[in-house]
C-alpha cells in the first residue's frame, strides 16, 4: 500500500499523480484557519529538505466543503490529517469528521516540529479523539523522542489503530552569502534521505513494541526503502520529499518494490512483511484495513 506523507502533495493540483496512490492523506487541518509562517518556508540541503510550513489551512468547516469533490474526482480513499493545540482540539476536529463518508482514516499530526508543541501528552490526545470517533485513527509521532516504542505503546493504550512513522526531524541551513538561517523560523522540519535510519530504526522498534499497523515515511525514494520498512513492520509506505523531484514517483516505486520483492524471493511485497523480527514476529501483526 503507498501513500503520500500528508503536505507533500497538491491533489487539487496534480490529480493524476493522487491516483498512483492506493489513498490520498490530506494536508493537516486545524479548526481554525491558519496562514502558517511567514517566507521562507522551504530550504533544500544536500541532505534532504527543511520546511517550516506552520500548518497553513483552510481550517475544518471550509475544509470539509472541499471533500466531496475531491474524493469524486480522486476516487481513491482520503486520509485526513489533523492538528491541534490540545486534546479538546482533536476531539472536535474528529468529532466533525466522524460525519463525513468521505473520509476513510483520521492521522492525528501530534509531533509537527513547526508549531507550538500540544499542551497535553500524545495518549491524552489519542484518547480524546477515540472518544469522538469510530473512524480508525493513526498517531504521527516525532523521532525527537528518547524511547519511540513508549510513545507508541502510549499511543496504543489510547486506542491508536495504528501509527504512522515519523514526522520530520528538527534541522537548520544557513545562508552561504550571510550565514544566517534560512527559514523565517531559523530551523524547521527536516525530511529526505537523511531521515530514513531514523524512520527505519523507528519503525522496528514500534512494530516490535505494537505490533500495529504502521505506515512507514521519511527518506523514501525506491523501491529497495520501501521494501526495508516493510521488512522492519510497516504495512504500508508513505512517499514524501521524493514527490517533489518525481512526481511519478509512487507508479515506479510500486514497480520497483514488486521486483525488490521478487529477487529476494517473496511472492509479493507483504510477504517480506516483518522479516526483519523473524517468522513469528511477522504472523502476529496486523495489516492497514
Amino acid at each position: 500500500m503507498i501513500l503520500n506523507a500528508s503536505g507533500c502533495l497538491d491533489a487539487r493540483a496534480t490529480p493524476e499523480v493522487a491516483r498512483q496512490l492506493d489513498a490520498f492523506v490530506t494536508k493537516t487541518v486545524t479548526l481554525l484557519p491558519r496562514e502558517g509562517n511567514a517566507s521562507v518556508r522551504i530550504a533544500e540541503t544536500d541532505v534532504g529538505m527543511l520546511n517550516s510550513i506552520g500548518l497553513a489551512n483552510p481550517g475544518i468547516d471550509r475544509f470539509c466543503e472541499t471533500l466531496p469533490p475531491l474524493r469524486k474526482e480522486l476516487a481513491i480513499p482520503i486520509w485526513v490529517s489533523v492538528g491541534g493545540f490540545c486534546a479538546d482540539d482533536y476531539a472536535k476536529l474528529c468529532t466533525t469528521l466522524d460525519g463525513c463518508d468521505e473520509v476513510e482514516a483520521i492521522e492525528l499530526n501530534v509531533s509537527c516540529p513547526n508549531v507550538a508543541a500540544p499542551a497535553e501528552a500524545t495518549e491524552e490526545i489519542v484518547k480524546a479523539a477515540r472518544h469522538a470517533t469510530s473512524k480508525p485513527l493513526y498517531a504521527k509521532l516525532s523521532p525527537a523522542v528518547p524511547d519511540m516504542s513508549a510513545l507508541a505503546l502510549s499511543a496504543a493504550r489510547a486506542g491508536a489503530d495504528g501509527l504512522s512513522l515519523v514526522n520530520t526531524a528538527r534541522g537548520l541551513a544557513l545562508d552561504a552569502r550571510t550565514l544566517r538561517p534560512v527559514l523565517s523560523t531559523e530551523s524547521g522540519g527536516l525530511s529526505g534521505p537523511a531521515l530514513r535510519p531514523i524512520a527505519l530504526a523507528a519503525v522496528h522498534a514500534c512494530f516490535a513494541a505494537t505490533r500495529l499497523p504502521i505506515v512507514a515515511m521519511g527518506g523514501i525514494e525506491t523501491g529497495r526503502h520501501a521494501l526495508e520498512f516493510i521488512a522492519a513492520g510497516a504495512c504500508a509506505c508513505a512517499l514524501g520529499t521524493i514527490l517533489f523531484a518525481d512526481p511519478n514517483a509512487p507508479a515506479r516505486v510500486r514497480t520497483e518494490l514488486a521486483a525488490e520483492a521478487g529477487q529476494h524471493g517473496f511472492e509479493t511485497p507483504l510477504a517480506a512483511f516483518g522479516a526483519g523480527h523473524g517468522q513469528r514476529a511477522a504472523q502476529s501483526a496486523r495489516f492497514v484495513a
